[in-house]
């Protein structure tokens, strides 16, 4: 059995620029997560529940776990020292490591801690969601904003947690996509999807089907597509959605499906995170043979403007891709 660490050193040679820096980085996201993952197990025996009853920089109400998740994350990767800064989906502004050893790092991290933290009150699965980029300013200064304002395209490197009936660690460095399980004896994580792909097409679609009447026409006409009696294409397919975008991503990864969550009357830039969430998924569904587009354009050609920047979002398997793309032309409002 191929651990975690075994499996990045070995595969070093797919990340050469990096030399060892890639372990470290892993590394301080592996141990974060086993700290997360201990306390999202005794959730309901201690008084992590539930929220804080303050808003994020989005207006959303951030649950304790979330302000949890977001302090491990950023004290684990602060303290390996090989990133100069990170941005946060629970952080108004992107934190700057100034220390001598953060400022001559390469790397800055983009995270979602807790994706789906609303769902640990009821037992469902949550994620951590992950994105490393390169930084574009001088080494050995500050980090600046236009170290995190870049493309998707762009990405070393992106990965998630899943916290489920098991827990996984995914991530790519644009070599394909590779599980690891946690086996929870041992903490250690082990390889067990390796060189993960999605089937060219599937049976499942992923959306909130309670917000159908804000949907834009394009998406409303391929839900009924999804819904039709189709014999030769097996429809009608199955609609699963979880609330959590790494769970139902890692369903789709695994099985086929395609995951929207569109634009709406009330939120007409979507409402993922395109840095959070967006980028690293995309870059994730590609490498494994998948799409990834805002409706219309591919995701990870996108260049943002601003940290906590919205995008409407689509991926999952490459023939309902294109098919819910053409929809989306053929009834662009």
């Amino acid at each position: 059995m191929i651990t975690l660490g075994e499996y990045i050193v070995e595969k070093q040679h797919d990340f050469p620029e990096a030399s060892g820096e890639l372990t470290l980085l892993l590394g301080a996201i592996r141990l974060a997560t086993k700290i997360v993952n201990r306390e999202i197990n005794k959730a309901g025996l201690a008084d992590i529940i539930g929220s804080t009853g303050v808003e994020n920089v989005q207006g959303e109400v951030q649950q304790k776990m979330d302000l949890y998740a977001n302090d491990k994350f950023k004290a684990a990767l602060e303290a390996r020292g090989e990133v100069c800064g990170i941005a946060s989906e629970e952080e108004d502004e992107f934190i700057s490591f100034d220390s001598e050893r953060g400022c001559n790092s390469k790397y800055v991290i983009l995270m979602d801690p807790l994706d789906g933290s609303s769902n640990i009150d009821v037992n469902v699965s949550v994620g951590t969601i992950f994105s490393i980029y390169k930084r574009i300013s001088p080494i050995g200064t500050p980090v600046t904003l236009d170290d995190f304002l870049q493309p998707g395209n762009k990405q070393v490197a992106a990965g998630y947690v899943v916290y489920g009936s098991s827990t996984m660690l995914v991530y790519t460095t644009g070599n394909g996509v590779h599980g690891f399980t946690c086996d929870p004896s041992l903490g250690v994580f082990y390889l067990s999807h390796e060189n993960m792909t999605i089937p060219e097409t599937g049976r499942t679609y992923s959306i909130n089907e309670g917000n159908y009447l804000k949907f834009p026409m394009g998406v409303k006409k391929y839900l009924k597509y999804c819904q039709e009696i189709d014999e030769p294409t097996q429809r009608p397919y199955t609609s699963r959605y979880i609330g959590s975008l790494v769970s139902d991503f890692h369903r789709n990864l695994l099985t086929g499906g395609i995951y929207i969550y569109p634009s709406t009357a009330s939120a007409p830039d979507g409402k993922l995170r395109l840095l959070y969430e967006c980028n690293p998924m995309a870059f994730l569904m590609e490498q494994a043979g998948g799409k990834a587009i805002d409706g219309y354009k591919r995701i990870l050609d996108i260049v943002p403007t601003e940290l906590h920047e919205r995008a409407p979002f689509f991926c999952g398997s490459n023939e309902m891709i294109d098919k819910a793309h053409a929809m989306m032309i053929e009834y662009a409002e």
